[in-house]
């Protein structure tokens, strides 16, 4: 992996901590990354991320900052705003969120104002496919919002909107919140506008799984029916880590001064500069194709899951995610994601919707393709891929087929580096 500091600052200042990230730089070049939160940011976001940007203190907003010094800072924040207002197609957006759960929760605060009555927020439940971050019990959210939640259908596990239009009815919020980190289908934000609208409730947009692919029109996009859009900057849009708002014009006003001053201070401008690296090729027509190309792969991901003998949850995908019942394969949900680590595919246990597993230790494993889609692989090698998850997660006591997966995986993942990798493959025997 190239660096925009020679690796060399780092080996002679703190070798413990360059040997750990060579060996990481080899884990990921090596391991095929299913994890459908994950990806990998490009040479120019990384580079753009890595530059003396990390050294300016910039409270405030461009033009108005507390701070001077900020004659090449503003405009760098304002290309990252104008990009995201034009890749999205928003009225406005704030791009100082250090990361998708403050983001979340200054969405909340713009839409919820101090004084209001009602402090009702509608969301997924998290068992479901929802976020901690949409009032669940253990999360900052809950205390400071009412939470109510909506469900998934037991049976198709697909969101039913009549039942979420029942249940909006009978919570009356403030606050309807869409979106999910595990819900392997497209979402119809249109009917969400139209409850939204019937009960009297602002309209909150979570996007940070598919953000990437809302911009590659390959889903539907939330902002022409939400106040409120919100998203973490990297996942499918291949950015840096942080956050990013979207909203109306009307709503502006109220989520700046939500995110500053009222959940942040000083905004990490070198992440900025990366998110604007990323914005500007997320626009591009080969972002457009990896968009499409990542939910080719989920749904050829999918088949060959079921062609394996997993139950593969909704049946299918129409996104970046494949969540699918690790119990159907002999196993619980957390022992299938350490064979499949072991084996070289990264994932990560989850629950299954009204699992009756802890979540400690639930039934599913979730996967997705943004990150393999990344390297160049295509439905051909869906299909192998899901051959090696099954063999893994039923061969999970089998010590001598989990290492022959692994070398395969290696083997291929060799064949398409990552973004980021140009300039040559790490040292395998760092892995040994």
């Amino acid at each position: 992996m190239t660096s925009p500091n020679p690796p060399a600052y780092v080996a002679s200042v703190d070798p413990d901590l360059a040997a750990l990230i060579a060996k990481e730089e080899a884990r990921q070049f090596y391991t095929a990354k299913l994890i459908p939160s994950e990806n990998y940011a490009s040479n120019a976001v990384m580079e753009a991320t890595g530059t003396v940007l990390t050294n300016k203190y910039s409270e405030g907003y461009p033009r108005k900052r507390y701070y001077e010094g900020q004659q090449f800072i503003d405009p760098i924040e304002e290309l990252a705003i104008g990009r995201a207002k034009a890749l999205f197609g928003a009225d406005h957006a704030n791009v100082q969120p250090y990361s998708g759960s403050p983001a979340n929760l200054a969405a909340y605060a713009a839409l919820i104002k101090k004084k209001s009555e009602n402090k009702r927020i509608l969301a997924l439940s998290l068992s479901e496919g929802g976020h901690l971050t949409h009032g669940h019990k253990v999360s900052v959210t809950s205390r400071f919002f009412e939470a109510h939640h909506y469900s998934v259908d037991r049976d198709t596990h697909l969101l039913d909107y009549d039942a979420i239009r029942e249940r909006a009815l009978e919570v009356q919020p403030a606050v309807i919140v869409c979106g999910a980190t595990c819900y392997p289908r497209s979402i119809d934000f249109a009917r969400f506008g139209a409850i939204a609208q019937e009960v009297g409730a602002k309209l909150m947009a979570d996007i940070a799984h598919i953000a990437g692919l809302v911009a590659g029109g390959a889903h539907p996009s939330p902002v022409p029916y939400a106040d409120v859009v919100t998203t973490t900057t990297h996942k499918t849009l291949r950015g840096p880590r942080g956050g990013l708002i979207l909203s109306t014009a009307k709503m502006a006003r109220s989520v700046d001064r939500a995110v500053f001053p009222g959940m942040q201070g000083g905004p990490h401008n070198n992440v900025i500069a990366g998110l604007a690296v990323a914005l500007a090729e997320a626009a591009t027509p080969a972002f457009r194709d990896y968009a499409q190309q990542t939910v080719r792969n989920s749904r050829a991901l999918a088949d060959a899951l079921l062609a394996g003998g997993a139950r593969v949850i909704t049946g299918g995908s129409d996104n970046h995610l494949v969540l699918f019942d690790a119990t159907s394969l002999g196993a619980t949900g957390k022992e299938g994601a350490v064979a499949m680590d072991l084996a070289g595919l990264e994932a990560n246990a989850n629950t299954v919707p009204f699992d009756p597993r802890s979540p400690m230790d639930p039934s599913g494993v979730r996967i997705g393709t943004p990150a393999l889609t990344s390297r160049g692989l295509s439905e051909a090698h869906m299909t192998l891929v899901g051959q090696w998850i099954c063999d893994a997660v039923r061969g999970r006591d089998d010590a001598a087929e989990l290492r022959r997966i692994r070398e395969q995986v290696r083997d291929l993942m060799a064949a398409y580096p990552a973004p980021g990798f140009e300039g040559g493959a790490p040292d395998r025997t760092l892995l040994d």
